[in-house]
C-alpha cells in the first residue's frame, strides 16, 4: 500500500450529501477482484452521458480539477453497501484524500485500508472548504498526516484527528497483510517451535 505522509494538491469540491458506493463505483463494474483499472470507472452514472462522453458539468472533468488529490463532499460521503471496490475506484482516480462532515462506518475503515485518508471536519469548516476548492486550479491545500494539519490556499493551517493507529498503518504503508508481514520474524519463530513440538502438524 502506498505511504501518505504529506500531500500538496488540487482539491476538487463535491458538495452533494450522501454519496453512495453505487454513486462512487456502479455495480456493473464489481467483477473484478484487482485493485487497478477501476478509476475510470468512478462516478460514472454522473461522469459521463449515456454514450460514454464525459458531462461538462461533472468537476472531475474539468481542466482544473482533472489532476485533483483531495475531494471536499458533503456528509454521509460512502454510504451504501460496504463494497471495497469504492476506496479501490477513488485511488485508482488518482484522489489520496477525502475531507467531508461524516463518512458511512464500513467505507471509513476501508479506505484506511487502501491508502485513502477520510479526514471529518466540522460542517462550518468545510463549507470555507468547499469555497476554496471552488477556486479551480488555486484550489491547492497541502495535507499533512503527521502533523495532523490541512492548509488552506490562504495559509491558515486547520488541525484534524485521527485514530492512532490508523495513522501508523497510512504514514507506513501497512495494510491487513503489510501488518502481518512486519510479525514475520514472530511467526516464523512459532512455526519453528511447532515443529519441534508437533512435527505431525507438518508432515
Amino acid at each position: 500500500m502506498e505511504k501518505f505522509t504529506k500531500i500538496r494538491a488540487v482539491a476538487a469540491p463535491l458538495p452533494i450529501t450522501n454519496i453512495d458506493t453505487d454513486m462512487i463505483i456502479p455495480q456493473d463494474h464489481l467483477r473484478t477482484i484487482e485493485r487497478t483499472g477501476l478509476g475510470k470507472f468512478a462516478f460514472s452514472n454522473i461522469r459521463y452521458h449515456d454514450d460514454g462522453s464525459e458531462r461538462e458539468d461533472f468537476v472531475l472533468n474539468q481542466p482544473a480539477y482533472r489532476n485533483a488529490e483531495i475531494l471536499i463532499a458533503g456528509e454521509n460521503f460512502g454510504c451504501g453497501s460496504s463494497r471495497e471496490h469504492a476506496p479501490w475506484a477513488l485511488t485508482d482516480l488518482g484522489l489520496r484524500c477525502i475531507i467531508a462532515p461524516s463518512f458511512a462506518d464500513i467505507f471509513y475503515g476501508n479506505s484506511f485500508k487502501n491508502g485513502l485518508l477520510p479526514i471529518t471536519l466540522p460542517q462550518d469548516i468545510i463549507d470555507d472548504l468547499m469555497k476554496d476548492a471552488e477556486r479551480g486550479a488555486n484550489a491547492v491545500f497541502t495535507v499533512d498526516l503527521e502533523n495532523l494539519e490541512i492548509t488552506r490556499p490562504d495559509g491558515e493551517v486547520i488541525t484534524f484527528e485521527i485514530d492512532g493507529f490508523r495513522q501508523h498503518c497510512l504514514i507506513n504503508g501497512l495494510d491487513d497483510i503489510g501488518l502481518t508481514m512486519a510479525k514475520g520474524d514472530k511467526i516464523s519463530e512459532f512455526e519453528e517451535k511447532q515443529k519441534a513440538q508437533q512435527p505431525w502438524l507438518y508432515s
